[in-house]
């Protein structure tokens, strides 16, 4: 069951991520506004309480509040790393590094253990996501990758090389990202463990609210929200918006119920499959409406991606059997 329900909301979730894309890079110039008017829907989760009304005594709500800020935090460092560059650089990064990060994490704090085949899955499923998502197949000699490496990240006493600052700022917030939504989901897995799902999931959304009233005591990001909300509030934008973000509201609960239900490192191993979902989803879009998004492929490419295709249908194949 938590597979298919991986999945699916894996399927809607590349929708969501094209549509965020659009989005920052044509509407919101700021990934704090974005995060900001993402999270602060959050309040309407409250209306799934009456299906399961629960309440949490106050250590339980204190970890379920934390958890919804924990998951605003990945989403401002998730959204200015995606405004920075293209979809499909900024999500293999974080796709491969979240899943290492959960099993880490679940693993020191989980007790979580792979079996012997579940583990080969899991390398499976990274690598078959990475080759999807990587568009460079040119390979460089070891000395090449050094020096880019040292040009990127710097030596600690000297000069970091300006033509590599973005890559830089790139890279800090993608891994950033990363760490943070992996802290979320083994955090969010602790608490499904001892609290009912719907009414932990509600709480932990309050949080994730709360954490956007937190945002405007900050001037400069307030005014940055004011500055965005005029065009935020435009009747096309909106209902374009909000349509997104319904749509996200469904992925994001089945993402969450799938990891009440399996392992937490498993499902986010599974992002190789939304990777393919958006792939094939851009390259519809560029082909047919180009001045939207554009997305060319060469033959190595296009090569690649069939190579991550074969080795995440062996991978969905090692944990189904």
């Amino acid at each position: 069951m938590w597979l298919l329900v991986t999945i699916g909301g894996y399927l809607i979730n590349a929708g969501v991520y094209t549509a965020d894309k659009f989005l920052l890079s044509k509407k919101i110039h700021s990934s704090i506004s974005y995060a900001f008017f993402v999270g602060i829907w959050s309040i309407f989760n409250l209306a799934l309480l009456p299906l399961a009304f629960w309440v949490p005594d106050m250590r339980q709500l204190s970890i379920d509040l934390l958890a919804g800020m924990l998951f605003l935090v990945a989403l401002v460092a998730w959204y200015k790393a995606l405004h920075q560059s293209e979809a499909t650089r900024v999500v293999p990064i974080v796709g491969a590094l979240t899943p290492i990060f959960s099993l880490m994490l679940s693993y020191i704090f989980l007790n979580e253990f792979f079996t012997q085949q579940q583990m080969l899955a899991f390398l499976i499923l990274i690598a078959g996501g990475v080759l999807i998502s990587v568009k460079e197949t040119r390979m460089y000699v070891w000395r090449a990758v050094a020096e880019r490496i040292k040009n990127i990240i710097g030596n600690l006493l000297g000069h970091i090389s300006a033509e590599y600052r973005p890559t830089r700022r790139l890279f800090f917030n993608s891994i950033l990202s990363a760490l943070c939504f992996a802290s979320y989901y083994v955090l969010i897995k602790f608490i499904y463990i001892e609290q009912p799902f719907i009414g932990s999931f509600v709480w932990s959304r309050l949080g994730t609210f709360l954490g956007c009233i937190v945002i405007l005591f900050v001037p400069s990001w307030k005014k940055l929200i004011a500055e965005h909300q005029k065009n935020a509030r435009q009747p096309k934008n909106l209902a374009f918006f909000l349509a997104v973000r319904i749509v996200a509201a469904l992925a994001f609960i089945m993402l969450n119920w799938a990891i009440s239900l399996g392992s937490v490192a498993m499902v986010n191993a599974l992002q190789g499959v939304q990777f393919l979902f958006l792939i094939i989803i851009v390259l519809i879009i560029s082909s047919k409406y180009p001045h939207i998004l554009k997305e060319e492929l060469g033959r190595g490419v296009l090569a690649q991606k069939f190579i991550g295709v074969v080795l995440i249908s062996i991978g969905l194949y090692m944990l189904i059997n």
